[in-house]
């Protein structure tokens, strides 16, 4: 399920390297929580993974730094729906956009300089404030 939003950022098919992990979920269902295990724990280890490539990992290692346990696992959960089936899929979705988003590239900010009716309207509104408060002072009789 790569990123189709985005097509500067190649994900491979990494269903191969998912675990999946069910436990009873706290979500909607009634009874049915009590009964079914349907919540969703999707581990993904990214230094172990051979499907990406070593610069995608140090990208990911480093940004997703916070996200990423301590034995080195990517820990996704979705509790949201009633089934185990729509679970996993929404786990993994949840996964591709975290992934997708950290491996797209931060665009470079071109500085720009204001544009002179801009700098004029800044410092008319200056002057308006300045004299609003000059106003307020003591009058003199």
């Amino acid at each position: 399920m790569p990123n189709m939003n985005n097509q500067r950022v190649n994900i491979p098919d990494l269903k191969s390297e998912l675990i999946f992990k069910t436990s009873r979920s706290s979500g909607p269902g009634g009874q049915n929580v009590n009964k079914v295990n349907t919540r969703v724990e999707l581990r993904f280890n990214i230094s172990e993974s051979k499907l990406l490539n070593k610069e995608q990992k140090h990208i990911l290692l480093v940004k997703l730094k916070s996200k990423i346990s301590q034995d080195g696992f990517l820990i996704v959960v979705s509790q949201k729906e009633r089934s185990q089936i729509l679970n996993k899929e929404e786990a993994t979705k949840k996964l591709y956009s975290i992934l997708s988003k950290a491996l797209t590239p931060v665009k470079k900010r071109k500085p720009t300089r204001p544009t002179k009716v801009s700098v004029e309207k800044r410092i008319q509104t200056k002057k308006q404030q300045g004299e609003k408060k000059t106003r307020r002072g003591k009058i003199d009789f």
